[in-house]
């Protein structure tokens, strides 16, 4: 039954009164946070392990759900992508206006996160040394980064999860797909219904994002406590600045100037998407919904297919620009290393080059690791931070989203592909099957209402 006709009066039917009220998506994620901030606070006062064991069971089953649809979802995306690409004229200057668009908005993004960290000295007052620091697991280098875009073996990517490795293994399939033509359309029907068959699969697993949202944050405050955000207030409140100076300054600003459109009718379109990348703390995670929400804001469907694919695996304004530069200041500030000029290029370059990385999962561990790597900071900083770093990844994350939106929609409004009747329709409510329809597909991944 759809929501117009749940809302129709029917006054002559004996159970419409008995009718439970449709919950809008938003107001069970903020129902989550809610619930999630008060079982924490409860687990942690009262000393209930059972209760702060259950929210870490909770919290951690919905990131591994997500992350089970990770690796082949972005195997047949970019693979089905780069094959769409053929249906677009001037495909090749798409592509590359995209990625330029990419690096600029890091750019202003890594400018902004440096500014920040001058201006505020997020590690000057927290108490903290390092001593309190530990060495990261996983670590990210140049030479890692390099010779690891290319796999050993077509198995290992996936049962590690190397977003990289499969997005390179994924780019080769399509690009081959291309070159084969006619000959590849059965493989490439396959991958399509395979495609649209993880994103249905996935949209079963962000229906649990408000119960994940209970355990990731309820586990937060349990495990750590409101006084360990409190010693990185000035850290945390950095990153949410920085992160809202992006997404609420420099976006709109681009969008109004460069592409000669309504900022606010963005957010609109973009919003469930943007609320979904905030509680699920995932890019790829949150790639299906973006999609649609980016088709949906006038966006040729066959370029939207390539350019959030490509984006939810490097582009990370929030993950791998904002963050990293106000963490690197912090880090250093807290070891007694001064920073310079030089050392504020290298976090401008890796910033801008190195945000492949981060390849799209929650956290943002290889992409800090990689630039105090490349700064000569010691790697033990990582581990002063990973305490908040759930909360500060969902601001990241949602910072991140609403850039692999905006990209599309900024240049196919340069470009003058843009549907700006579409554009201007679009709203934050649940993608119909008339959308869908429109679309020119069955639907797959029903976006939820803001």
């Amino acid at each position: 039954m759809s929501a117009n006709t749940a809302n129709t009066p029917s006054a002559s039917s004996p159970t419409s009164g008995l009718r439970l009220p449709k919950v809008p998506f938003w107001a069970q994620i903020a129902a989550g946070l809610t619930l999630g901030v008060l079982l924490g606070w409860l687990a942690r006062s009262q000393d209930l392990s059972w209760l702060k064991d259950t929210l870490d069971q909770i919290g951690s089953i919905f990131v591994q759900l997500l992350k089970l649809a990770v690796a082949p979802l972005v195997f047949f995306a970019i693979l089905v992508s780069i094959t769409n690409l053929r249906k677009v004229n001037n495909a090749a200057r798409l592509a590359t206006r995209t990625l330029l668009w990419f690096m600029i908005t890091s750019l202003i993004a890594v400018a902004i996160g440096l500014t920040i960290g001058l201006l505020t000295n997020p590690g000057s007052g927290t108490g903290l040394t390092p001593r309190d620091g530990a060495a990261p697991k996983h670590e990210g280098s140049w030479i890692d980064f390099l010779t690891g875009i290319i796999p050993t073996d077509v198995i290992t990517p996936f049962t590690e999860l190397n977003v990289l490795q499969i997005v390179f293994m994924g780019a080769v399939a399509g690009i081959a797909a291309l070159k084969l033509g006619e000959r590849a359309k059965p493989v490439l029907a396959l991958s399509e219904s395979v495609l649209e068959l993880l994103q249905k699969a996935l949209w079963w697993v962000i229906r649990l994002a408000p119960l994940g949202t209970v355990g990731l944050i309820g586990y937060a405050i349990a495990d750590y406590g409101w006084e360990l955000i409190g010693q990185y207030a000035t850290f945390t409140a950095d990153v949410y600045i920085g992160c809202a100076l992006v997404l609420f300054g420099v976006y709109p600003l681009l969008l109004a100037t460069v592409a000669r459109i309504s900022p606010l009718q963005f957010f609109r379109g973009a919003w469930p998407a943007i609320q979904l990348a905030f509680v699920s703390r995932s890019s790829v995670g949150t790639m299906p919904v973006t999609q649609r929400v980016t088709e949906r804001l006038g966006v040729p469907k066959e370029y939207t297919s390539f350019a959030v694919p490509f984006g939810a695996t490097t582009k990370m304004d929030g993950c791998a620009a904002i963050y990293p530069a106000i963490a690197a200041i912090f880090i250093a500030e807290i070891f007694g290393v001064q920073l310079g000029i030089q050392e504020y290029l290298l976090i401008v370059f890796v910033s801008v080059v190195g945000s492949a990385a981060t390849a799209g999962l929650t956290g943002a561990t290889v992409m800090l690791t990689l630039t105090l790597s490349t700064l000569g900071l010691p790697l033990e900083g990582v581990g002063l931070l990973l305490a908040v770093d759930p909360v500060l990844d969902m601001m990241r994350t949602a910072t991140n989203v609403a850039g692999q939106a905006l990209v599309p929609v900024v240049v196919a409004a340069r470009e003058k592909i843009l549907d700006h009747d579409a554009y201007n329709s679009a709203t934050s409510s649940p993608i119909t099957d008339a959308d869908a329809r429109d679309a020119g597909q069955k639907p797959t991944v029903p976006v939820a209402a803001a």
